[in-house]
C-alpha cells in the first residue's frame, strides 16, 4: 500500500499571514497591520463562495479590493494585484525543507490540494525545494476549500487508498474540519496557538517531528 500524505501549501508550507502581512502593512501601514490582516481572513472565503470558478489572483485582487473599500482608504492602481504579485515570493517556514524531505525518506508520496492557481503553486514548489508527485490547485477543479473536491480529485487520480491517507494542514477551517467529516486522518500544524475544534488525530506546532506523527499513523 503506497502512503500519501497530503499538504495545504498556504499557512502550512509557506507562510501565508506573513506574506499578505507585510503587503498590507506596506499599503496601509504598520499600526494596522494585524486587524486589517484579520478581516483579510474574513472577506477571502466570502468571495470565494460566490463564484468557486475564480482563479485565486483573481480571488486575492478582489477581496484586496473590498478591504480597503470597507476601510474607507484608497489603493492606487498599480497596487490593485499587489498580493497576487508577491505570492512568489511569500516565504517558506524554515523546517518545512527538511521535514518534507525526512517523510520522502521514510516513504511517503507528497501531495498539495491547494486553494491557488497552477502558476502560483508551482512558484512555491521552487521556493520548497522538495519535488512533490500531485499538486491539486481550485482554479483547475472550480472549486475551494472547504468545499470537498479537492480529496475527491485526489482519490480519482491517484487512486490511493484512505487506509493510506493523511492529511496536512494549518487552517482548522479549510482543511482539518472538511477532512474530518469526509472520515480521513489529519496532523493539524497549530502555528497560531488556537484551541483545536474540531480534535485532529494529531496536534503539532510545525512540521518538526512529522514523519515519526505520520508513521504513527500509518505503519
Amino acid at each position: 500500500m503506497q502512503r500519501w500524505a497530503t499538504f495545504d501549501c498556504y499557512g502550512t508550507l509557506v507562510d501565508w499571514n506573513g506574506g499578505i502581512g507585510r503587503e498590507l502593512e506596506r499599503l496601509f501601514g504598520a499600526s494596522e497591520t494585524a486587524r486589517l490582516l484579520h478581516g483579510y481572513h474574513e472577506l477571502e472565503p466570502v468571495v470565494e463562495r460566490e463564484e468557486p470558478g475564480r482563479s485565486y489572483r483573481h480571488v486575492l485582487n478582489v477581496t484586496l479590493a473590498r478591504l480597503a473599500e470597507r476601510e474607507e482608504r484608497q489603493i492606487a492602481p498599480a497596487d490593485a494585484d499587489a498580493l497576487a504579485r508577491s505570492l512568489p515570493s511569500w516565504p517558506v517556514f524554515p523546517e518545512v525543507r527538511q521535514a518534507l524531505e525526512e517523510t520522502r525518506r521514510r516513504g511517503w508520496r507528497l501531495a498539495i490540494l491547494s486553494n491557488t492557481d497552477r502558476d502560483f503553486i508551482e512558484a512555491s514548489i521552487v521556493q520548497i525545494g522538495v519535488p512533490f508527485d500531485l499538486a491539486i490547485v481550485a482554479s483547475e477543479i472550480g472549486s475551494y476549500k472547504p468545499g470537498r473536491a479537492h480529496w475527491d480529485a485526489f482519490f480519482e487520480r491517484t487512486g490511493a487508498e484512505r487506509a493510506g491517507h493523511v492529511h496536512v494542514a494549518a487552517s482548522l477551517f479549510h482543511d482539518v474540519a472538511p477532512a474530518t467529516t469526509l472520515g480521513l486522518r489529519t496532523i493539524w500544524i497549530n502555528r497560531l496557538g488556537e484551541a483545536p475544534e474540531p480534535q485532529p488525530d494529531v496536534e503539532l506546532h510545525s512540521l518538526e517531528g512529522l514523519g515519526a506523527a505520520l508513521d504513527s499513523l500509518v505503519e
